[in-house]
């Protein structure tokens, strides 16, 4: 009875690295968790089978995607159907953690291969812990932000970009980071396996270099800051806030924080934008930007009722305006961002990553009767462009993400090679208001100002409203308390630095970072040929069986 009782117990604790790991994000946001939360499941891929370890793996990730995705029954209130959004959330939460179930299976025939007296020993044991682990994990990170559509929500290395320490984004994205995460984990667990019955480990040398690989772990991940700080140190955008070249914008964030299903308000929208101006227009910003559907209220961003809005903020600020709102063209509806500049011309920029089940049904275009199941109706996908501040200053760019495509890096790094000197996410996250999404969407934007090099300023509905600097310093606008303003209204002004570009389809003038210039290719083909290798041993290995039982019989 008492060994019934300890397997139960051993079999729940399984879920408590799934627990750090999300204690790690928002909105607990302890940090330091993640850098050992994931050890005793890198501890078990190590020793048990392929299939014990996927298990494992899964329950945890079940439970670590399960709390991740909480906020998602919060639509529910605004009319989301309650059957559907809890599968959803079930259905999304089983998908996520499919990637863990695989990255353990995965690991462990890593392992299981590497464990085998014939293979050379130790060797093989460093490769598994500098390399193939940290490839295997980033990888299906990878793979998870593109398949499908892509969810690309809370990658490990999101913690250390929030935490001062995402200096590495630059080289390799925020998939470096997770691979620095995991680096730190996998020498936990290295230090565990030393620890208790290290015979049954499968490398007899382990305890008399086990040290080495803590070493050589040590080493790679300060190498990674150290090239991330020589790179920062001679790029031309490292002293930013010294050139000449360089147009610093006062921009106004403007945070209205209205109901995600545009009805008629209480209040007449042009007093509320108004009384929300008034705290900046004696600053005279050069931009003000409100959240994404902010326009709704005025009918489509390309009409005179918008126009007519965007004179009345021009009027107030003597600014231009960047705001969300729908566009109606002959592709269909677009999920849009339009800039008025001062002489009030227009230029928009239609959504292009757009959220299935959300934006769209997929299939809906052939099967015309889903898109009455969309909640903001069928929304067609646009093309990715920047949008020019000024007539007749092209070098001077806007880069806008609309909702969850600023957690898409492949995007963000085509809008800044697009020649984009600022990114703008403009987001109405008041779908989910009284939860904690909108902080833990605010993470991603940070990853992103890294990544690119570019400053990110974020405008949300109802929170989080910011500016982030491209070494991923954030300013936060807060409440009376020093939280981030979540589900009120607020306004903020700060100064941004614009870095000059060559203009839409001109490239940088060595403003790029690594990552930026080079993207996911190194890790994408690092992925591949691992996955490759691994495939090709397993049929070495059913081929050299074969042989050998025909020559026992021959």
């Amino acid at each position: 009875m008492i060994t019934d009782r300890l397997r139960k117990f051993v079999g729940i604790a399984w879920f408590l690295p799934g627990f750090l790991l999300w204690a790690a994000f928002p909105p607990m946001g302890e940090v330091s968790d993640c850098l050992f939360a994931l050890a005793p499941l890198m501890w078990l891929s190590r020793r048990a089978t392929p299939g014990e370890s996927a298990k494992r793996w899964f329950q945890s990730g079940a439970f670590f995607w399960f709390a991740t995705l909480s906020w998602m029954p919060a639509i529910v209130k605004n009319g989301g159907p309650w059957p559907l959004v809890v599968l959803g959330w079930f259905a999304l939460a089983a998908y996520c953690a499919g990637y863990f179930a695989l990255y353990g299976w995965l690991s462990a025939k890593y392992w299981t291969w590497a464990r085998e007296p014939r293979r050379g020993g130790y060797v093989w044991r460093i490769v598994g812990v500098l390399f193939a682990e940290p490839v295997l994990w980033c990888g299906l990170e990878l793979v998870r932000s593109r398949l499908f559509g892509g969810f690309a929500w809370n990658h490990l290395g999101v913690v250390p970009a929030n935490s001062g320490f995402g200096a590495p984004a630059a080289l390799g994205g925020v998939y470096l980071l997770s691979a620095v995460v995991l680096l730190i984990n996998g020498t936990a667990a290295g230090i565990a396996e030393r620890v208790w019955k290290v015979e049954r480990s499968g490398f007899p040398s382990l305890r008399r270099l086990g040290a080495l690989e803590t070493l050589l772990v040590f080493a790679l991940v300060l190498g990674v800051y150290r090239c991330a700080a020589l790179v920062e140190s001679t790029r031309p955008a490292a002293d930013v806030d010294a050139r000449r070249d360089v147009r610093h914008l006062k921009v106004a964030l403007v945070q209205r924080n209205f109901p995600c299903v545009f009805k008629e308000q209480a209040s007449n929208p042009y007093e509320a934008y108004g009384r929300l101006l008034a705290n900046v227009a004696a600053l005279r910003p050069d931009l003000v930007i409100l959240a994404e559907s902010a326009m709704c209220e005025f009918g489509p961003v390309d009409q005179q009722g918008a126009v007519r809005f965007a004179q009345f903020v021009r009027n107030q600020t003597g600014a231009a305006l960047l705001a969300g709102g729908t566009r109606f063209g002959e592709g269909g509806t677009y999920n849009s961002a339009a800039l008025y500049r001062r002489d009030l011309t227009i230029q928009a920029y239609d959504k292009v990553h757009l959220v299935p089940f959300g934006e769209f049904i997929p299939g809906d275009k052939i099967i015309t009767a889903l898109q009455r199941l969309a909640p903001v109706g069928s929304c067609t996908p646009g093309e990715l462009k920047t949008l020019a501040l000024e007539p007749g200053h092209d070098g001077e760019r806007l880069g806008v993400a609309i909702c969850f495509e600023d957690t898409d890096s492949a995007q963000m790094r085509e809008l800044a090679n697009l020649g984009a000197g600022l990114l703008v996410f403009i987001t109405n996250d008041s779908w989910f208001s009284n939860s904690f999404e909108a902080k833990a969407h605010a993470w991603q934007a940070t990853a992103r100002a890294i990544e690119t090099g570019l400053a990110v300023v974020r405008v949300g509905n109802n929170g989080v409203t910011g500016v982030v600097t491209p070494d991923g310093r954030a300013t936060w606008l807060l409440d009376s308390n020093g939280r981030m303003l979540v589900d009120k209204e607020g306004t903020m002004l700060d100064r941004v630095a614009m870095r000059p570009g060559l203009g839409e389809n001109g490239g940088w003038r060595g403003y790029t970072t690594p990552y930026a210039a080079i993207g996911d290719i190194p890790l994408g083909t690092t992925f591949a040929l691992l996955i490759l290798a691994m495939i090709l041993v397993k049929y070495a290995n059913r081929y050299g069986k074969h042989r050998i039982l025909s020559l026992q019989v021959g």
